[in-house]
């Protein structure tokens, strides 16, 4: 696909519309949260280790454990959005408070909106896991094609929609300003979050075979976003990654080690191989 001079157009910069102060404390308050996320994230995975589907956790546990791992993942590269509207919030509202509460606001909508995606990862997690239970050999085809289908979705134009869309929200936090008032900061924070989802399902569907649970995993993928929505590169780079699934996927196919995310507990690797 063809790449534009707009689609290369560096993000959106909130240092053009916050105090150094004001974003100071804002990025501290972010980094803060996603740092806090990462801890319980590491503390869980180091109980739970990396197994294939569910791990056993019903439907509340595992949302709960998706949005602090969405926390982790997320705030770092949604932070300049975030800020941005929290400016905007700052025009209008006349107190700390009121500003806190519609920022919270925003944030709770945008995490609405990967809880939601949540559900369609529990259900996959869960088919894939008692697929794998069942045949071991199919671990190999679910995660080729897991890689497959994130792959081809690096280049697909709704990636390329999205990406633009996070990369600089302007546009579309101008458009949010003639919402009505009701509930207004949270439908904006869940309408730029289901672009964000739009944009990232594609590389969350890795941590199938990855595994859901593999740190290492968890901080490539998060890297990868933070890289696509941020560096002036970003859509290039999104088509790289994209070519780099599509190598793992033929690979996969081969090396089961590099799919732990669908490897049986006690289970020899080699099973994987088994037609």
């Amino acid at each position: 696909m063809r790449l534009d001079r707009k689609a290369l157009s560096p993000p959106l910069r909130p240092a053009n519309l916050l105090s150094a102060r004001q974003l100071a404390f804002a990025w501290s308050v972010m980094a803060s949260i996603a740092l806090l996320a990462w801890v319980l994230v590491l503390d869980q995975a180091r109980d739970m280790g990396v197994e294939p589907g569910t791990m056993g956790m019903g439907v509340p546990l595992f949302l709960l454990l998706w949005l602090v791992m969405m926390i982790a993942m997320m705030f770092p590269s949604v932070a300049p959005v975030a800020l941005t509207w929290a400016r905007a919030i700052g025009r209008q509202s006349p107190t700390g408070v009121v500003r806190v509460a519609r920022t919270a606001q925003f944030v709770g909508g945008y995490l609405l909106a990967w809880t939601a995606f949540g559900l369609i990862a529990y259900g996959l997690l869960a088919g894939t896991g008692a697929l794998v239970d069942e045949h071991p050999g199919a671990g190999r085809w679910i995660g080729a094609g897991a890689f497959l289908v994130a792959g081809l979705y690096q280049f697909v134009p709704w990636k390329d929609l999205c990406l633009r869309h996070c990369r600089s929200p302007m546009g579309q936090l101008v458009r949010y300003a003639g919402f009505r008032p009701r509930a207004r900061d949270l439908r904006v924070g869940a309408h730029h979050g289901a672009y964000c989802v739009g944009c990232c399902w594609g590389l969350m569907v890795v941590l199938v075979p990855l595994g859901v649970m593999n740190v290492l995993a968890m901080a490539a993928v998060a890297v990868v976003i933070f890289v696509e929505k941020l560096w002036r590169l970003g859509p290039v780079f999104s088509q790289v990654v994209g070519a780099a699934f599509l190598v793992l996927a033929v690979l996969s196919l081969f090396q089961p080690s590099l799919l732990p995310g669908l490897i049986p507990p006690q289970s020899p690797m080699t099973e994987m191989l088994r037609p």
